[in-house]
């Protein structure tokens, strides 16, 4: 009676009238009823759900008590940082015997041939090889406390990694050496490691090898090599006083004088990574099991809530071993007993490789991302392809934004799964570090391909990242909070006008993660390292208000114009490189000029077609030389510059178009795909020269 009494104050039918008001309604009536609740009902059954973030996402770090403002992880007790994940892998070597027991002997390590099929071998099968070569290392006079550092020259492949966890199943040091640190520094390596034996992939590295490694002062003994070689080259070496030896018969030696492992300890040394830097000699950085399993813990915990990899993942093996970044996303494969796939060798094979291999773990560079956006943007060619490409990524944006990742959206059948099946079409976890990457294209491509996809920041010295994005956060524009394996503080650089007290410094990172110090060079170390444990980056960060942190400039290559201003070129850079037509810019300055001048390489894709709306034609070469071509990227640039609110001194005068991309094959980028400033001043020396006499005219 109450109940009833309450509808009819409300005016409400009661429930026998609404019954008798449905079965008064006509029959395709009562079906469009019917069909509408199916499709709610079936909307809110598979709607697409937030994954719950790991921890507040306006609160990704916190302040650590005491004076130095240092701020960690908010998903390890306070002062205290993660070391390890799995009790049973604190070593290089415990990871790899932790992934062969879970994966219960599982495929490992597989390369392919071309238009081939990837052929596999065993977690088993890989320990017994490793075994083998390791023996032979102890049987030419290697040891843990003796000639412990073995020099590893090869592209990625299978006997890359099966030679490194050679080296940690006798506790002995892995020395990653790569074409692109140049001959001279090659040579500086061998001698300053002491390297007695090489294993090389090619002939081509070993003659390099043979011709620095016998020169006076010169340790090696012996080059293993991967791939086949003649007898000359036997000779070379016999004349050199070097032993030249297949990687199948150094590895027959080895089985034939076997020697029980003798696995490392966390506190050992595991790898001797030289950074080849911008100037000077190669660093080594010492950087020990602990180092590199911190690393990889962190990872894990940060990304475990959403995406824990298992037996089943895949990980595509491209990215130069040679480098941290590769060696802790391997780290995190093998450690689930997952499955690590080998490009052929070839990066423009690189996607029959993906198509082949359909990996679930995709690391990638700022540079193939730029190539990915602009590769979906140049095939939307008309406009209305271009406004649905548009619409597309709007609607999914939205989804990003409120913390949904999704491959299976209306927009996903109708406009990214192309994209998404390029890669494979299995892909669920990418990660990009290395360097800086535009929130514009990270935003678009986390979108587009719909995959848990993370941005990290560190470096060598703290063995690969020490922040990355939280997972739940999809926003771009900062590199996320610490790891929990370190704390970070901002440290004042007052001639920049950087302070901690406003939050922004020279960034600092310290924790298990950090590295050693480099290989007997004492100067350097304190440089990078200072008493109480920190280690000094050169990169100048800003906290948010979330907790996360943004990097906006570089401390090392500052330098004064002719009145005393004060100019950090890559901060300029990054406001430049939003231009669309542009794809890599350098900006120069000194204290002799009174200001800016750059060099313009502009995207071969890219430009056609932006400044075709001048009216202007013609190809590549054709518009880099077109004077018309060059005042409008200037104007663009110099808008970007206004609107980020660059002072006048700190915008270019002038610029000069080049043609040819930056590269680490002309010496222009580091292997990291840094800038060489100073190579980069002295090629275009000529064309600085030029613009700076046309400004004073």
């Amino acid at each position: 009676m109450q109940a009833q009494e309450v509808l009819r104050q409300l005016r409400l039918p009661e429930f026998d009238d609404v019954r008798q008001y449905m079965r008064a309604l006509p029959t395709n009536a009562l079906m469009g009823v019917g069909a509408f609740a199916a499709i709610t009902t079936y909307w809110f059954a598979t709607r697409p759900r937030a994954l719950m973030p790991p921890c507040d996402l306006s609160l990704q770090s916190l302040e650590l008590p005491g004076d130095e403002r240092a701020r960690g992880s908010t998903l390890v007790p306070e002062n205290e940082y993660l070391t390890h994940y799995y009790d049973d892998a604190r070593t290089m070597y415990e990871v790899f015997h932790r992934g062969m027991r879970v994966s219960n002997d599982g495929p490992c390590l597989g390369s392919r041939k071309p238009d081939q099929p990837y052929e596999w071998q065993s977690y088993s099968e890989v320990s017994k090889k490793a075994e083998g070569i390791g023996s032979a290392f102890i049987h030419k006079g290697h040891s843990a406390t003796g000639d412990k550092y073995v020099g590893i020259f090869s592209q990625n492949r299978p006997e890359w990694s099966i030679a490194e966890l050679a080296c940690y199943t006798y506790s002995l040091v892995a020395v990653p050496l790569y074409d692109t640190l140049g001959k001279e520094s090659i040579g500086y390596i061998l001698q300053q490691a002491t390297i007695s034996t090489v294993i090389c992939d090619v002939a081509d590295k070993a003659r390099l090898i043979l011709e620095h490694g016998s020169t006076k002062g010169g340790t090696v003994k012996t080059v293993v090599l991967i791939e086949a070689f003649d007898d000359d080259l036997v000779k070379l070496g016999t004349e050199s006083g070097i032993d030249i030896m297949s990687l199948k018969d150094f590895e027959d030696l080895g089985h034939a004088n076997h020697q029980n492992p003798q696995p490392p300890k966390s506190e050992d040394l595991a790898l001797i990574c030289f950074t080849s830097g911008t100037t000077g000699n190669p660093k080594g950085a010492m950087l020990t099991h602990e180092n590199v399993i911190s690393n990889t813990a962190a990872f894990i915990k940060m990304t475990r809530v959403h995406c824990t990899l298992s037996v089943n993942d895949v990980h595509v093996s491209y990215l130069p071993l040679a480098h941290m970044f590769e060696r802790v996303v391997q780290s995190v494969v093998l450690i689930h007993g997952g499955r690590i796939g080998y490009f052929q060798g070839d990066i423009r094979l690189l996607m029959d490789d993906l198509k082949t291999l359909q990996p679930t773990v995709f690391p990638v560079v700022p540079r193939l991302l730029n190539r990915m956006f602009d590769k979906i943007f140049s095939q939307a060619n008309t406009p209305m392809k271009r406004w649905l490409l548009d619409f597309a990524f709007r609607r999914k944006e939205t989804e990003l934004r409120n913390g949904v990742v999704r491959q299976d959206s209306f927009w996903d059948k109708l406009i990214f799964k192309k994209v998404q099946a390029s890669l494979g079409g299995r892909v669920r976890m990418m990660i990009t570090g290395a360097a800086p990457v535009s929130p514009v294209i990270l935003t678009f491509l986390r979108a587009a391909l719909g995959c848990q996809f993370y941005e990290g920041y560190g470096q060598t010295e703290c063995t690969a990242g020490c922040t990355m994005s939280m997972p739940g956060d999809w926003s771009a524009g900062h590199v996320g909070p610490p790891l929990p394996c370190n704390i970070v503080k901002l440290v004042d650089v007052a001639e920049m006008n950087y302070l901690s007290a406003n939050g922004e410094g020279e960034v600092c990172v310290k924790g298990p993660n950090v590295f050693k110090g480099y290989l007997k060079d004492p100067d350097k170390t304190a440089e990078a390292l200072d008493q109480d444990g920190w280690l000094h980056t050169g990169d100048i960060g800003k906290w948010l208000p979330n907790g996360t942190l943004k990097i906006i400039d570089r401390k090392k290559h500052i330098f004064k114009l002719a009145q005393g201003e004060y100019i950090a070129p890559e901060r300029i850079e990054t406001v430049y490189i939003r231009s669309d037509p542009i794809a890599q810019i350098f900006v120069h300055g000194d204290s002799l000029q009174a200001c800016l001048v750059g060099i313009v390489v502009p995207d071969p894709d890219y430009l056609p077609l932006w400044i075709k709306k001048n009216g202007i034609e013609g190809s590549y070469s054709e518009l880099c030389s077109n004077k018309e071509v060059k005042s409008a990227i200037l104007e663009d640039i110099l808008r970007l510059g206004k609107e980020a609110g660059l002072k006048s001194f700190e915008q270019v005068r002038d610029i000069t178009l080049y043609p040819e991309m930056f590269s680490v094959q002309n010496g222009l980028l580091t292997p990291t795909l840094k800038a060489k400033r100073a190579e980069l001043r002295s090629y275009f020396k000529d064309q600085i020269d030029a613009m700076y006499a046309n400004i004073k005219m």
